[in-house]
């Protein structure tokens, strides 16, 4: 049995907040503790409750005055682009021809699939990530090295193999017979083994013949509880390609949907380019649009109308799409995030983008029981963020008056820095000197400084409570 008791300023939401003064939509603890046992969260609360719950002789790991939170969630990114970020000059068809599929024809090597596989999931954690949903490339031995990679280090992570037989260099297209045995064998290897789960992968239909997008609803059809991944409606040039190769198809939309791939398991990454009746299929169907803000601005795409989504009833997430996305940090995709629905008119209040960090892309991948929130039974992925990492940060906080702002800090100016530990099943994994290894002595010193580096807004609660305790102590003398 491994207990831990994780001590800091605990946040995790349970609905979607409403505004940037929705205090309903989140739970708050000051002085908060999180109880874990056996990689599974089994308390969360007040410290002094939680203490009590978890017994004597618990150990430790003392985070104060630094912000808990559940592990952050990435909903598209591509895993054999990781050495293809900043790639200069090409939107969206010449940067894929000119430098990504030069990039993934490397992965048919097992011993370099592997080796990019270990410092991806690396990436992922040195920035707070703990779940991601990725793309492999077309080879088998890059979906091996993915899962492998992500169970080493007990992650729950979603991906699989890219489907595409057409309109790609000959080292990465497969057929349609072949990619679908592939894949089978696949889903047979990994959905399901501990904590991986397969996503149905065809790349989009560019590089995919009608007779694939058959094998593609054949494997959906089979295999239902896989998540189904591709992209839609991400450039004008892209679109207007897709659709010359459906002609048969009313919109982009409209291809997948004749081959049965939208449902509620399905992402549709960047969802730019689309009319009322597309994202009215995409509510009709539970369909996820996923917002990726970083690639849209790097590939000069185009803007993504999260408004129009929820004016529909669409779903949608947010994610980094490593490699034309140009970080691995959520914090620093929301605060492009945040820009980019600025340029139209729309708010993003910090509340919110914390949200869709957390609970709320666990929602859009429907596993919210399990991440994205801290409650009881939910598996102990959990990160640490520390608002004063970077001297502007610490210099900003001096006068941040709120948990929101001190939230929209982090959002705007924060990166790995600021993530100070990250839990998976409850298992430390940030590389350094951790809180729970720390002496006694340095423990004490740490909990010393507490106080200069709280938040202004706590630093006044304290000193209130310490003027309280000092006329108590008058009181008595006198």
């Amino acid at each position: 049995m491994t207990d831990l008791l994780i001590r800091g300023r605990v946040l995790t939401f349970v609905k979607e907040p409403e505004g940037i003064d929705d205090t309903g939509a989140y739970r708050y603890y000051e002085d908060g503790a999180v109880l874990v046992t056996n990689g599974k969260i089994a308390g969360v609360g007040s410290y002094s409750d939680v203490v009590k719950q978890a017994g004597s002789g618990i150990r430790i790991a003392d985070h104060r005055p630094n912000l808990v939170l559940p592990g952050l969630i990435d909903t598209h990114l591509h895993f054999p682009q990781t050495q293809a970020i900043a790639s200069y000059g090409a939107q969206l068809l010449e940067w894929l021809n000119t430098y990504i599929f030069v990039e993934e024809q490397k992965f048919k090597e097992p011993q370099h699939a592997a080796f990019i596989a270990g410092r991806f999931m690396d990436e992922l954690l040195s920035n707070g990530t703990t779940t991601a949903v990725a793309y492999c490339s077309v080879h088998p031995e890059s979906v091996d090295a993915f899962f492998t990679a992500a169970e080493e280090r007990n992650m729950l992570m979603i991906g699989g193999k890219v489907m595409m037989d057409r309109n790609a260099p000959e080292g990465l297209r497969d057929t349609p017979g072949k990619g679908y045995d592939e894949t089978k064998r696949l889903i047979g290897k990994w959905h399901g083994r501990g904590r991986a789960h397969y996503a149905i992968s065809p790349r989009f239909a560019i590089t995919s013949t009608p007779e694939q997008m058959e094998m593609s609803r054949a494997l959906v059809d089979e295999h239902p509880d896989c998540y189904v991944q591709t992209h839609l409606s991400e450039n004008k040039e892209e679109v207007a390609f897709a659709t010359s190769l459906y002609p048969e198809a009313k919109d982009y939309t409209d291809i997948y949907a004749r081959y049965g791939l939208l449902g509620r398991k399905t992402l549709l990454g960047h969802c730019i380019y689309m009319s009322d009746r597309e994202i009215s299929v995409l509510a009709e169907t539970g369909a996820v649009g996923v917002f990726c803000p970083t690639s849209n601005l790097f590939l000069g795409s185009g803007l993504f109308d999260r408004d129009r989504f929820d004016r529909l009833g669409a779903r949608h997430a947010v994610a980094t799409d490593v490699g034309a996305g140009t970080s691995f940090s959520m914090l620093e995709t929301m605060d492009e995030a945040y820009k980019v629905l600025h340029l139209q008119g729309q708010r993003l209040s910090p509340l919110r983008s914390f949200y869709m960090m957390t609970l709320g892309n666990a929602r859009a991948l429907d596993l919210e029981h399990r991440i994205g929130s801290l409650h009881a039974g939910a598996d102990a992925d959990i990160v640490i963020l520390d608002s004063h990492a970077k001297p502007a940060m610490e210099l900003r906080m001096r006068v941040a008056s709120s948990l929101a702002e001190e939230l929209f800090v982090l959002q705007t100016m924060g990166d790995d820095r600021c993530v100070a530990e990250v839990y998976v099943a409850g298992r430390p994994m940030k590389r350094g000197k951790r809180a729970d290894e720390m002496t006694p002595a340095a423990r004490t010193a740490d909990r010393r400084n507490f106080g200069s580096q709280a938040p202004l807004f706590m630093r006044k609660r304290q000193q209130s409570v310490e003027s309280l305790e000092f006329s108590v102590i008058v009181a008595i003398a006198e």
